[in-house]
């Protein structure tokens, strides 16, 4: 598989100008006041009878999530864990629902509290009751594409703050150890609630992530989600090319980026051909906060593997937000 984008050199200068909107903030502060003015009196915990895990216990969680609509979520602790731990609140890729609890038991079994968030509308256990305007069919990058207001990840980044929001209250976790991580879309929403949140997440582990410099990504990237919004301009490009970038902006990981404190590790493949390197570099070079980047020459949009999940263990630790049994 050939390089999908520029050279690493030329990676480490590449920081396009891009303005985003101008009511940016306004528009994600309402959003998110609108969701938490209903409050969490519809989470609910409840444990999975008949796990044949050992090593943690399983919980079915539903959260209140945009619009106060429930969110699904795997609950892994580490069994026999005493007191408040530090927690990974994992987001998951782009068409992937929450899954089996045995598919997520990296972070607990370094020792973390693990919330697993489902992603509404992409699995079987968080529906989209939100009906759109015409989208590409099969995806959801144009669902809503119309306005700000009404499109997809509007609604899946508002769930993925009041994840964090859910998990700081619960009573196995330590508040202000709270970590985001994701890899492609899962990616993309650590830095979104890396982003929004603000104070709440103490670190962020961003893999190779989707909806970044959105625009270069539609424009160049040769498989993936991407496609669908440049299939969707070429069936409806009248009048429709910059009203549908202009609502994807706010959806833009670049734009975001700047309003992230908290310290994060990123990671970009040079041989990526779903999220192009660029992309990613564009978030990585205005994050808000300190950030490292971890680049796998040779890696394809499945990155570094095994070695980054190794890799994310390790910067943990050495940000003070390991576990100390």
């Amino acid at each position: 598989m050939p390089l999908t984008d520029l050279p690493h050199e030329e990676l480490l200068r590449y920081r396009p100008e891009a303005a985003g909107p101008a009511d940016l903030d306004a528009f994600w502060d309402g959003t998110l006041a609108g969701a938490r003015a209903h409050g969490d009196g519809g989470a609910r915990v409840t444990p999975v009878a008949g796990s044949l895990l050992r090593s943690v216990d399983v919980y079915d969680v539903r959260f209140p999530g945009f619009g106060g609509e429930p969110v699904a979520a795997w609950l892994l602790v580490p069994r026999g864990a005493e007191g408040r731990r530090p927690a990974v609140v994992e987001y998951l890729g782009y068409s992937q629902g929450r899954g089996l609890p045995v598919e997520r038991l990296l972070f607990a079994s370094a020792g973390y509290v693990s919330l697993v968030v489902d992603s509404r509308g992409q699995g079987h256990d968080t529906p989209d009751p939100h009906a759109g305007g015409p989208q590409w069919v099969g995806g959801f990058m144009t669902r809503g594409v119309e306005s700000p207001e009404g499109y997809y990840y509007r609604r899946l980044y508002t769930d993925a703050v009041r994840a964090v929001d859910f998990v700081r209250g619960l009573p196995q976790v330590d508040p202000d150890r709270v970590v985001v991580a994701g890899g492609s879309q899962g990616g993309a929403l650590a830095l979104a609630a890396a982003a929004l949140a603000g104070g709440l997440v103490a670190a962020a582990l961003v893999d190779v992530p989707f909806l970044q410099h959105i625009r270069r990504a539609v424009e160049i990237s040769s498989d993936g989600p991407y496609r669908e919004v440049a299939e969707y301009l070429r069936l409806h490009s009248r009048g429709s090319v910059e009203q549908t970038f202009a609502t994807l902006a706010y959806a833009d990981g670049m734009h975001l980026a700047p309003r992230a404190t908290a310290p994060a590790l990123f990671s970009a493949a040079l041989m990526d051909p779903v999220c192009p390197p660029s992309t990613v570099f564009a978030s990585y070079h205005r994050y808000g906060g300190k950030a490292d980047m971890e680049v796998w020459p040779f890696g394809d949009h499945a990155g570094g593997r095994s070695s980054q999940q190794q890799r994310q263990l390790e910067w943990l630790r050495d940000h003070g937000l390991g576990v100390a049994d």
